[in-house]
């Protein structure tokens, strides 16, 4: 048995940071997908083969998968077999070959769209009982566990439950999800994604961080999470001041995301939600410290040269900003950037509008 699946990257609208918090976020699925062709087997192997990465044809044994000292992007696929297996699926073999299309550290979850698409072929190629909420909750444990990044479930989240033309509001204390209409063309805009091209590692401890600064935050308020906290001005009971920003960010990113997701469901001109977008940036870069010189030129020059709204999207620490942009003012926030980025002597950045697609599938 064989065939092909794909996962999305996503871009997130508002709500960085939010999910291992209890929080709210407000994703898209990108057009750009991980293309997983898959073929089961009953040798007891998984091989792993990726278009990006010619050089590198992996070959582990299913039994020896918690202790195989692999780095680099196989750890993610080999991840997913490993929490089938760790799950109590059976998993008798499996040939993999991957090609991406998610720009690779920019912020837009090519590690998630890799996982989802290895997660949905071994279900559908082995028939095993696996809901989307379990399906998502192996790819954030393959990150979690076996690669050592301390993300939540927002993009696992994105790139299996998004679908075309619609954001996805995600609730992460209740489970609750809904698909919020997102039509950008119809008003007259588009959704600008720049990368940056300074890419991000969340492995390497700077997320893993803030998680914890979350965490101590939210136990310095007796709380669980930083969920409960709804009103700003309960951070000031925190004496730290990097908890008392750390908390902040939260608690009004939370905020942030209801507004979006209020505006969009009264059909307001999306014209609206630029001023909380340019908001979630400011938070970002100043009470949760990962916006990067980059990041905060990018959003600069796009705002000068007229984008309604503009901020860094994802782990931070390098990757990618949106601007909401008029359809004929997106060629000149284009070229802003690119001068600015000239100028400050950064490498040229990379762009393309993002359209909200479907979310992972098979498709042959």
């Amino acid at each position: 048995m064989n065939g092909v699946w794909v996962a999305p990257g996503r871009v997130n609208i508002i709500g960085e940071h939010t999910d291992y918090n209890g929080g709210y976020a407000l994703p898209i699925a990108l057009p750009q997908v991980v293309t997983c062709a898959a073929r089961a087997s009953a040798d007891g192997l998984v091989r792993i083969g990726s278009r990006q990465h010619p050089e590198d044809h992996l070959c582990q044994t299913i039994s020896g998968l918690a202790d195989a000292e692999v780095a680099g992007w196989a750890r993610y696929p080999l991840g997913v077999v490993h929490e089938y297996v760790r799950r109590g699926h059976r998993i008798p073999g499996v040939v993999l070959g991957l090609d991406g299309a998610v720009p690779v550290g920019a912020g837009l979850s090519s590690s998630a769209a890799v996982e989802c698409s290895v997660a949905i072929a071994l279900r559908d190629l082995f028939a095993l009982p696996i809901t989307n909420a379990e399906l998502i909750d192996i790819g954030r444990a393959a990150e979690n566990d076996y690669v050592g990044a301390a993300t939540g479930t927002l993009d696992q989240s994105a790139s299996v439950l998004c679908t075309a033309g619609h954001a996805l509001f995600l609730d992460f204390d209740t489970g609750a999800r809904a698909q919020v209409p997102f039509d950008l063309a119809a008003a007259g805009l588009e959704l600008l994604v720049i990368d940056t091209n300074t890419p991000h590692q969340l492995a390497d401890g700077g997320y893993a961080r803030r998680r914890d600064e979350c965490e101590r935050a939210a136990a310095a308020l007796g709380v669980r999470s930083l969920r409960a906290i709804t009103e700003v001005a309960d951070v000031q009971r925190i004496d730290d001041p990097v908890l008392r920003r750390r908390a902040r960010h939260i608690v009004t990113e939370n905020a942030r995301v209801l507004g979006v997701v209020e505006m969009l469901r009264a059909g307001r001109d999306p014209r609206a939600i630029g001023p909380l977008l340019t908001a979630g940036h400011a938070s970002l870069r100043d009470d949760f410290e990962i916006s990067t010189p980059q990041l905060d030129a990018a959003v600069a020059a796009a705002l000068t040269a007229g984008a309604h709204g503009a901020r860094m999207v994802g782990g931070g620490f390098g990757g990618s900003i949106i601007a909401l942009t008029d359809t004929g003012r997106t060629r000149d926030i284009v070229q802003s950037v690119e001068q600015r980025f000239h100028q400050e002597g950064f490498t040229a950045p990379r762009t393309f509008v993002a359209v909200p697609s479907a979310g992972a599938r098979r498709i042959s």
